[in-house]
């Protein structure tokens, strides 16, 4: 959920770690093995991979740099409203060069929408220097190395070297560690705990994409508060069917983005032209604002 406030606010590093979940934790499946989780698991994001072919980041960005500043922005809001800034303020600071010699009042303006935007500009201000400074002007590609960054932490820094750098990482943010939960491949709160244990169930080469396929059903199906369990292609797989609507018409509902009753012809786009899936995304977006 977007949080706005007061610029003088600080924003939490990742948006993962904004407050402990409320929900009940799922117990396991009952004599399930440690080699029966993980088929399950791989189940799952074998399903979430025919459900979501065209899972993908849902920050816009056309190199490391971008990816990192919008993913530090991102913070306590919601992607989509970064998305819709995102554009000016590269168009603006195109590299940390730039971005590093912003007036600050001029950097705040442009952020203002976001919350927090105060605190916000003082991050990516920091960043950029830190960037120009340190790696002349360039995004490491180590997460030694990315989470000594203001505003970067695991999550950000597996954000970037997952989709950026081609490095396979797990990105916690507050929708994978609610599935992980519910899916019952962890019963921990904190984001580190949750990349290993879940990392430990997959391959390497999968820790991406399984990020981007339950991002996409957290955003769409398993809902926080309202989970459309009706609706839900891992049901079968899942040890906490039934916490939400069961009732495949009622739970049709309560789908969002593509899967909305109504948007059956973005559906029927994406799925037809996955390799364009973030285009059709963004033109889709403009066209709501």
């Amino acid at each position: 959920m977007a949080t706005t406030g007061q610029g003088n606010s600080r924003p939490s590093k990742e948006r993962a770690q904004e407050e402990p979940s409320t929900e009940p934790i799922p117990k396991a499946v009952p004599g399930e093995s440690l080699l029966a989780l993980k088929r399950r698991a791989r189940r799952i994001n074998r399903e979430l991979g025919m459900a979501y072919p065209y899972a993908h980041a849902e920050l816009d960005f056309s190199n490391a740099f971008e990816l990192l500043v919008a993913t530090v922005l991102s913070a306590q809001t919601t992607d989509v409203l970064i998305n819709k800034i995102t554009p000016l303020l590269f168009a603006k600071y195109p590299d940390a060069r730039h971005l590093a010699d912003a007036d600050p009042a001029d950097l705040e303006e442009i952020l203002r929408p976001t919350g927090f935007f105060r605190a916000k500009s003082r991050n990516i201000l920091a960043l950029a220097n830190r960037l120009v400074d340190e790696y002349d002007g360039q995004v490491p590609g180590k997460l030694a190395d990315l989470v000594t960054l203001p505003g970067v932490g695991r999550k950000t820094a597996n954000v970037v070297l997952g989709n950026a750098f081609g490095i396979p990482g797990i990105t916690v943010d507050t929708h994978f560690g609610r599935l992980a939960r519910r899916f019952g491949w962890t019963a921990s709160e904190d984001p580190v705990r949750i990349e290993a244990e879940v990392g430990a169930l997959f391959e390497p080469k999968d820790w991406t994409m399984l990020s981007h396929r339950v991002v996409f059903h957290g955003r769409r199906v398993c809902h926080s508060r309202r989970p459309a369990c009706g609706a839900c292609p891992v049901a079968n797989w899942c040890p906490s069917y039934g916490m939400g609507e069961t009732d495949p018409v009622k739970a049709a509902k309560l789908l969002k983005y593509e899967l909305a009753p109504g948007n059956e012809a973005l559906l029927a786009q994406l799925l037809a032209e996955t390799h364009r899936a973030a285009e059709i995304r963004m033109a889709s977006q403009k066209q709501n604002r």
